[in-house]
């Protein structure tokens, strides 16, 4: 099977400062790939090169076949940015058809991501006076709009509260069920283990690449965020 994405030595400078080195991993169709590490490891800088928005020095990124950004990658990539790319004045409902019409798709596609989110009863209100985790899930319904292959999402979860998580999370699962290929960034540990594949980053580098099995397997621990500090002092000793 061919994979969903697909990285090779992907380097990324900013100014003088290389923020990637040498990234390379693949991604299953239809399965949740975890990105985690923390604040400032390069994150959200490997998930814009998902998306074809970030300047790279060199290596390749290909997304369904294609390079990453290309022209038929438009209705097939969905991205959710940290901070909600959504109108502030404009209702749920509004932003939603609004990206149908920019995707070209009936304005039922977006009553129909309105209610994967759960927002139905909000539809009608304006995104500016929903709180935060409902500003989540309004965002997250627009990249919905267009049935995504691929979705890119860049700590959804961050500020919300264990229910709407464990939601959000539900909703993750239910996507990849049927087929589309999530990759998910957090520096909460905790969301490792709702994971298919976790690749772990400390300083602009992956430290592991595998399962949530493989890696509690390989460091001896169940916990993944001692698992995860096992990691990073194994690699310091081989480096010193």
């Amino acid at each position: 099977m061919e994979p969903a994405i697909a990285v090779d030595d992907l380097v990324v400078d900013r100014g003088k400062r290389r923020v990637l080195h040498g990234i390379g991993f693949r991604a299953a169709p239809g399965s949740v790939v975890g990105l985690l590490g923390p604040s400032g490891c390069g994150k959200t800088t490997l998930m814009r090169c998902l998306v074809g928005v970030q300047k790279v020095r060199s290596g390749t990124v290909t997304v369904l076949g294609e390079p990453a950004g290309a022209t038929p990658l438009r209705r097939r990539v969905g991205y959710v940015t940290q901070a909600p790319s959504v109108y502030t004045d404009l209702t749920v409902r509004e932003n939603a058809r609004y990206f149908a019409t920019v995707l070209g798709v009936a304005p039922a596609e977006a009553d129909r991501a309105i209610g994967d989110v759960g927002l139905e009863s909000h539809a009608g209100q304006l995104v500016g006076a929903l709180s935060g985790g409902q500003r989540t899930r309004a965002s997250l319904a627009c990249a919905l709009v267009g049935r995504p292959d691929v979705l890119v999402l860049d700590e959804p979860t961050v500020g919300l509260d264990p229910v709407l998580r464990h939601e959000l999370w539900q909703r993750f699962h239910e996507l990849a069920a049927a087929g589309t290929t999530l990759v998910v960034s957090s520096h909460v540990m905790d969301e490792a283990g709702r994971c298919d594949r976790l690749l772990l980053m400390r300083e602009g580098r992956l430290v592991a690449d595998d399962t949530p099995a493989a890696l509690r397997a390989e460091t001896g621990t169940d916990d993944l965020e001692e698992a995860f500090l096992r990691l990073i002092r194994s690699a310091s000793m081989e480096v010193a």
